[in-house]
């Protein structure tokens, strides 16, 4: 049997679904919604990729105010010195402003912009995405991927680009500090599409990441 790919939403569905909440979902919680207005206080910030499929509340069955959430391609911390970045001051803002206790890096699999840094070639007529993928260059250069399918080499690489992004987020003095003082902790995931399943990575194994959780 042939499965046809989901209908996406039109804008005028996302106007409609709007009124929806609004009449008949916010009501429900509107003492949450009250409490949300004066300001937050999130224990997670969770740094994710930008691919659609990604819904960190819905896979995490987090609440509002419960997630402080950062997307881009390829879930990437982009540590450069003396270069701001949004993703940079967010984190700031999140670990020094909003004392945040853990910082979860999530990746996914069938990674778009793993499978760019893979195969440059591919994406070489986006000028802006190939300038960004390389930024997990290291990540492809720290594993031996010969002798294994493209499937296992690309999953190889978004587990490797996880915790790439956890020891640039340790070069940032705020982050460093915080974890050393027991206040904030940082974990690796890779969240698998088409199972549901999180894949919880240990940062003991460099290279071959040892599945700890699923």
């Amino acid at each position: 049997m042939i499965e046809t790919m989901k209908k996406s939403v039109t804008y005028e569905e996302l106007l409609e679904n709007h009124s929806h909440f609004k009449t008949k979902l916010f009501p429900a919680r509107s003492e949450l919604f009250s409490e949300l207005a004066n300001g937050q206080s999130p224990h997670v910030t969770m740094l994710t990729c930008s691919d659609s499929r990604i819904d960190p509340c819905l896979i995490t069955q987090a609440q509002p105010g419960d997630l402080f959430v950062i997307r881009n391609a390829g879930n990437i911390a982009p540590v450069r010195q003396g270069a701001p970045s949004g993703e940079i001051a967010t984190l700031e803002f999140a670990v020094q402003a909003l004392k945040t206790r853990h910082i979860v890096v999530c990746g996914h699999s069938d990674c778009g912009a793993m499978k760019g840094l893979l195969a440059p070639h591919k994406c070489a007529h986006l000028t802006y995405v190939s300038a960004w993928v390389r930024e997990s260059q290291a990540a492809l250069a720290s594993l031996d991927l010969e002798n294994l399918s493209p499937e296992d080499q690309l999953a190889r690489l978004i587990e490797a680009n996880v915790l790439l992004q956890l020891e640039n987020l340790r070069q940032l003095d705020f982050v460093r500090e915080a974890e050393a003082s027991g206040a904030l902790s940082l974990h690796g995931w890779v969240y698998q599409i088409g199972s549901g399943d999180i894949d919880v990575l240990s940062e003991a194994s460099k290279g071959t990441p040892e599945l700890i959780a699923a």
